[in-house]
């Protein structure tokens, strides 16, 4: 049995696929960010777009990160518009999870030929 969050993230790629499929790639990541908003909520999805969220060191806010999506207060969505994803693009979906205290993160890139998908995880869970 699926546990409900990969339920979720199934649910989150087809809806990035449905815009892949009907944007294709070349378009700045802000394009893709609209039109996943737009699948989301046609399928139900309950999200934050864009928010603010502090990052803290040593228990003290030092700054903040707006993230592109937090799903369900569950999985925290990043978007890149990119021919390809490199390392540093994986370092910082998982320093997100850390730093917001979320176990799941995908990491979206609209920018290839064909959609690119990066399940993430909390590094220490």
């Amino acid at each position: 049995m699926e546990k409900a969050e990969d339920q979720l993230t199934y649910r989150i790629i087809g809806c990035a696929m449905k815009v892949h499929a009907t944007l294709g790639n070349g378009f700045q990541e802000v394009i893709y960010q609209r039109a996943l908003a737009i699948e989301m909520e046609k399928a139900g999805l309950k999200f934050a777009r864009e928010l603010e969220m502090p990052i803290f060191y040593d228990n003290i806010e030092i700054g903040s990160r707006r993230v592109d999506f937090l799903v369900e207060n569950k999985v925290l969505v990043e978007l890149k518009g990119l021919t390809k994803l490199e390392d540093v693009h994986l370092a910082q979906g998982l320093n997100y999870l850390v730093a917001y205290k979320l176990d799941k993160g995908l990491l979206l890139n609209f920018g290839a030929r064909s959609l690119e998908i990066k399940r993430l995880r909390h590094p220490l869970n």
